[in-house]
């Protein structure tokens, strides 16, 4: 095919204006990667009518309300591709200027080489990990209708101000990843009819013809799927290039007819169009088109060659006056917006509530206590008893598990399940507002699309599966943390203590995996009381991700303020003295979940020994490690350099805390196969082995001098930025 086309068919009422801002984002996406030598140039030139279709003649939005709860939302899921999002955000006024285009990638600009969520604004997700943008997508459009359940249930289709559209953008390389194909699986049996997915199909990717990779026939498979499905040709079969902008606005119109299933539409375009050499070819996907190229482009367009990052003052003119458009449609919504409120005074005030993030006055009282039992119970099952018990008093918390709701116990008695009429199932009955999600076998989708719930909106959604499968969905928790999303994820059969299932379920380095990513708490709850305050305090949190690490085996429940035993609320604080020595502590052990009770009844065999021990619960090391060294000193007194920990994990990460002379009790190889308690006691999981680490430990102290390390830096869970200067005041 040549680099020739026909005349742009422009849909009915476009101007010269709108063509030659088409034309403009296509040479400034041109020049900004050439400015900073490195980038994604191609596919910005390319989707540049489809972006600015959205932008400014489909999606309803105010740029002077980025956070308007009325907007319609925009996924990049091509998150490579910023330039086609930023372009958009600089013509349509939402606050960038030339100046952050011409700092494309580089220190302190508004213009990162993937959007970032809260540091760009319009940019609604952090995008950069293929596929992830797909199934954000997927999670507002399942919250976008959970949220019309909660403030406007009765208005009739179209008629709420709770109605919008989902428009996503996604590429050749987010339909190869496996996480979009999870999260279209859903979609499609969900119905969400306020979803539409333009695939940019230009077969083109990093290694050149996607043919290497890719024969799939992708609308196929999403009408397989259950999906809306139109194609726009723009290539003509490979014919002649022809951007119809109209055949794709009355696709996106089609789309958004169709209510009962979400749309897709297959877009065929060129990469790099129209430049000469480097058009339909890798070098213009993910490299700087270089000077002649992007002088030859210029031609091409009618720009001055000669002229960099060139913008006609009437065109930009022309483009933000999509401000006034924003501003007088988001006046129109308000109109009706105020009239539910007032009809409505309690659903408003519900959604205030939930828009602050804040919890009821009264939920202290909702959650659970528990009486000592030493046959006690699994923190999964306590913790399925604090959801049922907040049930009635958070409408806002929602969620479910992947295809695991019995064993993860996520599943609140007697609520509707969040499913389509036609989904439904004797055991789950519901209708489209529910509130039980069924995630299907899913956790990398499902850990994507609790990232897309929360970033709607105010609900609070949590996921729930075994802990060995976090793995899984790692690159969602990982951007959860980045964009300090609050998303719990109930994680249970969180150690060896699964036993029969053997070592392919039983997790044995997930937990310090998970510790080390910045910014997501990681709760390891000993009993029944630690896991109802565990969950008191993650919902008090709104800044971060958590996620609870939850036995299979019942765990003693510890009496509370009697017999030695603290009460459970320094779980708020990570770490607390459970149960103390008679004056002052010979050693310090410190355990977490299931591994406390082995602690406990350790310092009974040390006291009959004549050696004090102090037992520590150490449920969150990352609230501990947030708390100041005086409490923290309160509780791992520094002169005290025997120390043990107790853990069913591997050892790493708890050298910081336990010191030289400290013992590490841990499993640094994989499980076995068979009984719980059989697994424990051969792989050294017993309180006998903890009192002789005990006793090693005291032995190695006395052998020490000098004077005994300070505890770690204070960090928190802190998120990206935090310790840095503000990037965006530069």
């Amino acid at each position: 095919m040549t680099n020739t086309t026909e005349k742009t068919v422009l849909p009915e009422g476009w101007t010269e204006l709108d063509a030659r801002a088409i034309d403009t984002v296509r040479v400034l996406a041109a020049d900004a990667v050439q400015k900073v030598g490195n980038g994604h140039p191609g596919t910005a030139m390319s989707l540049a009518p489809a972006a600015y279709l959205l932008f400014q003649k489909v999606m309803r939005h105010n740029p002077n309300d980025p956070s308007w709860i009325g907007r319609d939302r925009f996924v990049l899921s091509c998150g490579h591709s910023s330039l086609t999002l930023y372009l958009q955000l600089f013509l349509g006024g939402f606050g960038l200027e030339l100046d952050d285009l011409k700092s494309l990638r580089t220190w302190g600009s508004k213009t990162p080489g993937h959007p970032e969520h809260g540091h760009t604004p319009g940019v609604e997700t952090t995008t950069g990990p293929l596929g992830q943008g797909v199934g954000n997508a997927v999670g507002m459009a399942m919250a976008a209708r959970r949220e019309r359940g909660l403030y406007d249930p009765e208005a009739a289709p179209g008629t709420s101000p709770f109605d919008h559209q989902i428009y996503v953008l996604a590429s050749d390389g987010d339909i190869e990843e496996g996480i979009a194909s999870e999260a279209s699986s859903l979609a499609g049996t969900q119905r969400l009819g306020n979803l539409t997915l333009i695939y940019d199909s230009n077969k083109i990717s990093i290694e050149d013809d996607t043919n290497i990779a890719l024969s799939e026939d992708t609308a196929a498979r999403y009408a397989a799927y259950g999906w809306h499905v139109q194609t726009v040709d723009w290539t003509n079969d490979d014919t002649n290039y022809v951007e119809d902008v109209a055949a794709l606005d009355a696709a996106l119109a089609a789309a958004r007819e169709v209510t009962d299933q979400p749309s897709f539409i297959e877009l065929k375009t060129i990469i790099g169009w129209p430049a000469p050499t480097t058009q339909n070819t890798y070098a213009a996907h993910g490299n700087a088109l270089g000077e002649e190229e992007v002088a030859a482009t210029k031609e091409v367009l009618g720009f001055d060659p000669a002229k960099s990052f060139e913008v006609a003052d009437e065109v930009l003119a022309h483009a933000r006056k999509l401000g006034e458009r924003g501003a007088a449609a988001e006046a129109e919504w308000t109109k009706g917006f105020e009239a539910w409120a007032q009809a409505n005074p309690e659903r408003k005030a519900l959604l205030d509530r939930l828009s602050a993030r804040a919890l009821p006055d009264d939920v202290a009282a909702a959650f659970p206590t528990f009486d000592a039992d030493p046959k006690g119970l699994a923190t999964r099952a306590a913790s399925g008893k604090v959801l049922n018990a907040l049930a009635d008093v958070l409408p806002e918390l929602w969620g479910g598990s992947a295809d695991l709701a019995g064993s993860n116990n996520t599943t609140m008695d007697n609520q509707p399940s969040f499913l389509p009429d036609d989904r439904q199932s004797k055991k789950f009955p519901g209708n489209p507002f529910g509130r039980t999600l069924h995630f299907g076998i899913r956790e990398h989708a499902m850990g994507s699309i609790l990232n897309g719930i929360v970033l709607h909106g105010g609900t609070r959604p949590y996921g729930g599966t075994f802990l060995v499968f976090s793995d899984y969905m790692r690159p969602a928790v990982r951007l959860a943390a980045l964009m300090k999303l609050p998303v719990t994820y109930v994680w249970t059969h969180d150690s060896i203590g699964v036993g029969e299932d053997g070592p392919t379920h039983q997790p044995i380095e997930q937990i310090a995996a998970l510790r080390a990513i910045p910014g997501l708490d990681v709760v390891r709850p000993a009993d029944a009381n630690e896991t109802s305050v565990a969950w008191a305090t993650i919902l008090s949190n709104t800044d971060r991700p958590a996620g609870l690490a939850l036995t299979r085996q019942n765990v003693p429940t510890y009496p509370r303020g009697t017999d030695g035993f603290a009460d459970a609320s320094g779980v708020a604080k990570g770490g607390y003295v459970l149960r103390d020595a008679d004056g002052e502590p010979d050693v310090i052990l410190i355990g977490t979940g299931s591994e406390v009770q082995l602690a406990v009844a350790a310092q009974d065999q040390l006291k009959a020994k004549g050696i004090a021990a102090r037992v520590v619960s150490l449920p969150c090391k990352e609230w501990f490690d947030a708390q100041d060294d005086d409490y923290r000193d309160s509780v791992i007194p520094p002169q005290v350099r025997a120390r043990v920990s107790v853990e069913a994990g591997v050892r790493q990460g708890w050298r910081d805390l336990v010191g030289d002379a400290g013992r590490i009790v841990s499993i640094d190889h994989y499980g076995a196969s068979a009984s719980a308690g059989t697994v424990f006691k051969e792989f050294g999981f017993t309180s006998e082995a903890v009192a002789a680490a005990a006793e090693e430990s005291l032995t190695a102290a006395k052998a020490l001098t000098g004077p005994a390390p300070a505890h770690a830096s204070a960090s928190g869970p802190i998120g990206p930025g935090d310790d840095v200067p503000n990037l965006q005041d530069r």
